[in-house]
């Protein structure tokens, strides 16, 4: 599965790891919103853009580069709602297979210059640029800290940084459980980063939770915001 480009080039600046080195950007957006019925849930607005976009302009505001979005269900429309930003997309065709699949796919389009990797959940929209850069900047294999994780209200949550040692280990992951089980195996590498952002605990499987995230409901009224 190749990556390919669309949209002009960014103008922030790479972000990287402690050791100096870059690091890139997974979105993961194949997922098939089965809790929505009818709608992509990706799709849906969330201050007046396609929540997808929000998250993709996050991360690039944040200087993870390059920054690949994985994409799957309704493939077409999600390119579409990312038109313009200087982003890659590889499309996973086993999306239905689970989460690691999609996972995979993203961390083998990524070129081998990169030190490491932040994984962003398409779904998360309120997760802030300055939380995506301390979590990647916090990486620093060569000090022992292989993955770095924000953590709000003494809760771990996402975006997730893996550094370029645990790519093989990511790509062969099975199933729908994503990398998780990797922070218990490499806990003594895992480090924490404080963060004031309820946003990295915070995702959108309901539509409830996304009318609370959003300006209007599905049926067109007015809803009032969470935040």
């Amino acid at each position: 599965m190749g990556a390919w480009c669309v949209g002009a080039d960014g103008t922030d600046p790479p972000t990287h790891s402690a050791s100096g080195e870059t690091v890139a950007g997974v979105i993961l957006a194949a997922g098939f919103s089965r809790r929505f019925g009818p709608f992509n849930k990706l799709l849906l607005p969330v201050d007046g853009e396609p929540m997808v976009r929000r998250v993709a302009a996050t991360a690039l505001e944040a200087g993870l580069d390059p920054v690949v979005v994985v994409t799957g269900h309704q493939a077409d429309a999600v390119w579409t709602a990312l038109e313009g930003l200087p982003v890659a997309f590889v499309h996973n065709p086993a999306s239905q297979t689970g989460l690691a699949s999609s996972l995979g796919a993203g961390i083998r389009a990524l070129p081998d210059a990169v030190a490491g990797a932040a994984v962003l959940l398409a779904d998360m929209p309120r997760v802030t640029s300055a939380t995506v850069r301390a979590v990647a900047e916090a990486l620093a294999p060569a000090q022992g800290r292989t993955v770095s994780v924000p953590v709000c209200d003494e809760r771990r949550g996402n975006p997730v940084a893996w550094s370029r040692a645990h790519f093989a280990e990511i790509l062969a992951l099975e199933g729908d459980r994503g990398a998780r089980d990797l922070l218990d195996r490499h806990a003594a590498g895992v480090i924490e980063v404080p963060v004031d952002d309820a946003g990295v605990l915070r995702d959108v499987d309901t539509l409830q939770e996304w009318e609370a995230e959003g300006s209007v409901s599905v049926d067109g009224g007015e809803t009032d915001r969470a935040d």
